[in-house]
């Protein structure tokens, strides 16, 4: 009896996770099909430079930051997203990781909140 309640709460915790999560999948948000808070983690090699800024990006973080650089409100909602605020990063030493790169076609001038991309 005890097992089957398990899986009749477990289905209902599913069936409710669906309904809510149902006004995701239309793709309409700044990283498309995605949360910031999911691409967020693609861009877990920039996490010390992130916090430093005096850290030079790994050449992980600087490919992964070319690839999200080519959707800049994608990238600025990943650096203002809940995933990015609780790591710890600093916003301002984040925005500044295109540059440490050298990423000649990063989005200078790119209004991110009230920040603007160097």
């Amino acid at each position: 009896m005890e097992a089957q309640n398990k899986f009749f709460l477990m289905g209902f915790l599913v069936l409710i996770g669906l309904i809510t999560g149902f006004d995701g999948v239309n793709g309409a948000g700044e990283c498309g099909k995605s949360s910031p808070d999911n691409e967020a983690m693609k861009l877990l090699p920039c996490a010390s430079a992130a916090m430093d800024a005096k850290a030079s990006p790994s050449s992980q973080c600087c490919a992964a930051v070319k690839k999200m650089g080519q959707n800049p409100s994608c990238l600025c909602a990943i650096m203002l997203s809940d995933t990015a605020k609780s790591s710890g990063i600093k916003i301002e030493n984040a925005l500044t990781i295109p540059q440490r790169c050298n990423l000649n076609d990063r989005p200078v001038g790119y209004k991110c909140g009230p920040y603007t991309l160097p």
